[in-house]
């Protein structure tokens, strides 16, 4: 195994698990300790991984640490955390070199976006300003933000005709949605009539549309439309929805990833 392979390894197991022991790796990746001691401290001086005492931890602590004292993210963020985690990384697995690729604010686009961080040859566009922060140290990749005002405390999504125009002028790959609901008959939906059209004129910009939402959102509607369930062409979500709620999908031409 050459060191680019250990350190993707490495990286990979870290965003399964957020955390893991030197122990481990060396188990996992069937290398020595020194090999992986020495891989461990070049990504640490990349930012991407803190040391820890026995092994090494994701950065994404650290990262939030401007964000530390809003509870509203945090709270949401944690909300079924494992499996967001298992659906950014399966997410990131459609992305190729040289694409660009939009990001709506959202915390599983976050957790999407935060995969990107050692990968190169990408344009992101995003409309979050946590991500764009994530993103923003990251040599391999170029990172537009959209402009915009933030309407709600905790969501760090920009809004508005700023954001829009600035829209209007770019094409995506693939836009990848983050969603309060998505259902069957009424399409997906958030919160927020701002947010809405925001996110929609991202979709409408982009040549494929991935909606990453955890099982809870699937049947889920909420008040401000986004689009209708005919503008998405995959839904990755986890493995809790059942094959029932997942037909419901299927039978309409949608791409259903359980991960």
């Amino acid at each position: 195994m050459t060191g680019n392979d250990r350190i993707e390894g490495i990286l990979r197991e870290l965003r399964r698990k957020g955390k893991i022991s030197l122990e481990e790796l060396v188990k996992h990746l069937h290398t020595s300790p020194a090999s992986i001691r020495r891989d461990l401290a070049k990504l640490e001086s990349k930012g991407l991984i803190r040391r820890t005492p026995g092994g090494a931890t994701l950065v994404e602590p650290l990262l939030y640490e401007p964000f530390r004292y809003d509870s509203v993210f945090q709270n949401r963020e944690q909300h079924r955390a494992a499996e967001k985690r298992r659906i950014g990384l399966a997410a990131a697995e459609l992305i190729q070199e040289n694409e660009t690729v939009g990001f709506t604010a959202g915390t599983t686009t976050t957790h999407v976006a935060r995969t990107l961080r050692n990968r190169h040859n990408i344009r992101v566009i995003t409309n979050a300003v946590n991500i764009a922060m994530e993103l923003s140290n990251c040599e391999g990749l170029r990172t537009f933000v959209t402009g915009g005002f933030v309407q709600w405390a905790g969501s760090f999504s920009l809004v508005g005709h700023t954001a829009i125009n600035f829209l209007n002028d770019v094409y995506m790959d693939k836009v990848f949605v983050s969603v309060c609901g998505i259902d069957v008959t009424r399409g997906i939906t958030v919160i927020e009539s701002e947010e809405a059209l925001t996110f929609r004129a991202m979709i409408r910009q982009a040549k494929q549309t991935i909606v990453v939402a955890d099982s809870s959102k699937l049947g889920m509607v909420t008040p401000a439309l986004v689009c209708p369930l005919s503008d998405i062409h995959t839904l990755i979500t986890d493995t809790r929805a059942s094959n029932k709620a997942v037909a419901l999908f299927t039978e309409r031409g949608i791409d259903v990833r359980r991960v």
